[in-house]
């Protein structure tokens, strides 16, 4: 593959989209037959497997062997706590971590969920980046680390929210914002402070449309940081 494109990958993204909602209205289905609240939809765990086939994907046409990627019990150890378990990894035979990637999704309940999302990625990104300071990973070599999340467009996402300035003053560029607004300003700053190599926020909604709001945290600018990142690499991978 000597040219980077994304182009070839655009069918799999929309089934990934599509999967992530039929999945998600399925198990809401179920949530309602057995009474279990807003419960099942959130921990179902099932939703985002259409992204991790999307990575995969591209990793084997990249050349990584598919004994070398991990989607499943992707313990990484941690400063902070001892295990945090990812959503997708790259790991060679010799022990090397060549990438990382963290998948989040958010439909509904922003006003509850919005600063758990914030706090977990904030935390997860600070426990790894120590980790591997204080020399938790055989190696000197960074690896690739993303960050993906998927969040319901609507009304409640789209529209502005209220700001809260009990004492001080917030920061300016978050008057006026929507939550989706603030994931994007989220996504970016994780990047300009180098939390995440890169990252996305993809906006969906159950129609099964999807777009970004800006090209530096869309998915196809986190996929060819990926891909630039794996060619790159691929001689050491395989080495």
């Amino acid at each position: 593959m000597d040219r980077l494109s994304t182009e070839q990958y655009k069918e799999l993204l929309a089934k990934a989209i599509d999967h992530f909602w039929n999945t998600r209205n399925a198990q809401t289905l179920g949530r309602t037959k057995i009474d279990q609240g807003n419960r099942s939809a959130v921990t179902g765990g099932k939703q985002l497997d259409g992204f991790i086939d999307l990575f995969v994907k591209i990793a084997e046409d990249l050349g990584v062997p598919s004994s070398y990627i991990f989607t499943k019990h992707n313990d990484l150890p941690g400063y902070f706590r001892p295990t945090k378990d990812w959503d997708f990894l790259i790991v060679t035979p010799k022990k090397q971590l060549i990438a990382v990637i963290e998948l989040k999704s958010q439909v509904g309940s922003f006003g509850n969920n919005f600063n758990n999302r914030i706090e977990e990625a904030l935390g997860n990104a600070v426990d790894f980046w120590t980790a591997f300071r204080e020399e938790g990973f055989l190696q000197n070599q960074v690896p690739w680390v993303g960050y993906v999340i998927l969040v319901e467009k609507s009304g409640k996402s789209a529209s502005t929210v209220k700001l809260r300035e009990s004492h001080f003053n917030v920061r300016a560029e978050f008057e006026g914002t929507s939550y989706l607004d603030r994931y994007m300003l989220f996504c970016q700053k994780l990047m300009q402070e180098r939390h995440y190599t890169s990252t996305s926020l993809i906006w969906t909604n159950s129609q099964l449309q999807y777009g970004s709001l800006a090209e530096d945290i869309s998915i196809e600018t986190l996929i060819l940081s990926f891909m630039g990142f794996i060619q790159g690499k691929l001689k050491d991978i395989l080495r």
